[in-house]
């Protein structure tokens, strides 16, 4: 885990009262981000992601506006060029729809991907999937299961059967010569998002539909995607191992990623 630099509240140093609220008053909504030379890949997308997230847990009331933000983060960033930015925003003691924004800085985390990562399957949903929420408990425990039966990280598939997203990352396939996300209640990932919309600018086909277990032996490759890394291969899900197909996924969503422009924050 990076080292934590920094934490703002609302543009100050945030004390003991501020982090023991947060870390024991498990409702609000975040969304994290690497910085380098002060810019953003997906800046916009981020700021929309909390400014929704906020009208769905605090009410139409509530607001997060973006050059506010914008300025928490450049405030707690200070001289910092490069980092892993987390925004959290949680309700103000006594006053909802008001909310408080933690800034956390810690050390940037390289985008570089691991050994292609073995994971298994476990039935779970998440609570309001569509939100990056701070309720994490349950893919915790879910990861922690994994781990400890000697797996690297686990995917969630609902009660209905369908593939969905793995604890902290949407899963990307390659199927005949295109990338193939799942069609299910996921949180849409601004990783996901960014690639979807590069790889539509290289020429490079995608497709969303729904996968089931049974699918898994007839797909060629299989990718984790989030702000850490656009494209963490994936060794194999359960006992289906993927041949690779020569690199063509992570190939395409490197290619994809590297068009993907800055925002300066």
């Amino acid at each position: 885990m990076a080292r934590v630099l920094k934490i703002e509240i609302n543009g100050r140093p945030a004390d003991v009262q501020d982090v023991h609220r947060v870390a024991t008053w498990n409702y609000g909504h975040f969304t994290s981000m690497q910085v380098r030379e002060g810019a953003v890949r997906g800046l916009d997308l981020h700021l929309q992601r909390l400014n929704r997230a906020s009208q769905a847990l605090f009410g139409e009331g509530a607001t997060d506006d973006g050059d506010r933000i914008r300025e928490f983060i450049r405030h707690a960033l200070g001289e910092q060029r490069a980092a892993s930015v987390r925004v959290t925003v949680v309700p103000q003691v006594g006053a909802p729809p008001l909310t408080d924004v933690m800034v956390s800085v810690s050390e940037p985390v390289s985008d570089a991907p691991q050994p292609a990562l073995r994971v298994r399957t476990t039935t779970y949903e998440r609570e309001l999937p569509h939100l990056k929420h701070v309720a994490t408990m349950g893919l915790t425990y879910h990861w922690l299961q994994a781990r400890e039966a000697g797996f690297d990280d686990v995917l969630f598939v609902g009660r209905d059967g369908v593939l969905r997203e793995g604890s902290v990352w949407n899963v990307a396939f390659w199927h005949e010569q295109q990338v193939v996300w799942p069609e299910a209640a996921v949180l849409p990932g601004i990783t996901m998002q960014l690639l979807q919309t590069a790889l539509t600018r290289i020429g490079v086909p995608w497709s969303s539909r729904r996968l089931t277990l049974d699918d898994l032996p007839t797909l060629r490759a299989a990718a984790a995607t989030n702000s850490h890394c656009p494209s963490q291969p994936l060794a194999g899900i359960d006992e289906t191992v993927f041949p690779g197909d020569g690199g063509a996924l992570p190939d395409a969503l490197n290619t994809a990623w590297a068009e993907v422009p800055w925002d300066l924050v």
